[in-house]
Order: structure tokens, then C-alpha cells, then sequence
């Protein structure tokens, strides 16, 4: 079992920067990949970015590619996701999910474990 905790999401400006940060507890975390995931309201929640146990590849959806950067730091069990040039539709609750698959992946339903999520709203 691993317990995910999500912290860091607030409101801020259009073009402003958030850090988002996934604090994991449980089983070893350098076993994991970890990915982002958001969802809007009424809306599917959708694939942010992803990274390998290594820190060593990552990958982002189209949307934020350029903007965002993911990264983790195992020595303290914790994900990051650096949020740039934020846009009103980044607006969304935000999750961390772990895998034990070491690839990087982009489907949801790959992922056996997830946090509460962040609520981070942009606004215009």
C-alpha cells in the first residue's frame, strides 16, 4: 500500500507559478513512476506528466508541455510539479498516482494508487 498526499494548490494569477508536491508513504517509493493527473469540473480527469523511479525520463501532455516540469527527489519520497505561465484553463484539482509499471505511463487506469488531490485555480 502507498499513501499519497497532495499539497501546494492555491488560487493565482494568469502567468503566475505554483509548485505542487506529493509527499508518499507506504512502500518504497524508488519502486514507483509516479504521474499528474487533473480534472476540471465536469470534465474526465485527464494525464498531466509522468516520471520513471529514476527521475531519468518524463513525459507531459501537449498542454503543458513547456510549461510544466515534473520531478522527484526519492531521499524524500516526494514528487514535484513545477507549474509555469499558469493558464485560467489549468484551473482544476490536481493528483498524484503511483504505478509500479517501470515505464512511463499516461493512462489512468494503470495507476494503483492516488492522492486526494489539490485544488489549484488560475484566474484571469
Amino acid at each position: 500500500q502507498v499513501q499519497l498526499v497532495e499539497s501546494g494548490g492555491g488560487l493565482v494569477q494568469a502567468g503566475g507559478s505554483l509548485r505542487l508536491s506529493c509527499a508518499a508513504s507506504g512502500r518504497t517509493f524508488v519502486n514507483y513512476a509516479m504521474g499528474w493527473f487533473r480534472q476540471a469540473p465536469g470534465k474526465e480527469r485527464e494525464f498531466v506528466a509522468a516520471i520513471v523511479w529514476s527521475g531519468g525520463s518524463t513525459y507531459y501532455a501537449d498542454s503543458v508541455k513547456g510549461r510544466f516540469t515534473i520531478s522527484r527527489d526519492n531521499a524524500k519520497n516526494t514528487v514535484y510539479l513545477q507549474m509555469n505561465s499558469l493558464k485560467p484553463e489549468d484551473t482544476a484539482v490536481y493528483y498524484c498516482a503511483a504505478t509500479p509499471l517501470p515505464v512511463l505511463v499516461t493512462i489512468r487506469g494503470a495507476y494503483n494508487y492516488w492522492g486526494q488531490g489539490t485544488q489549484v485555480t488560475v484566474s484571469s
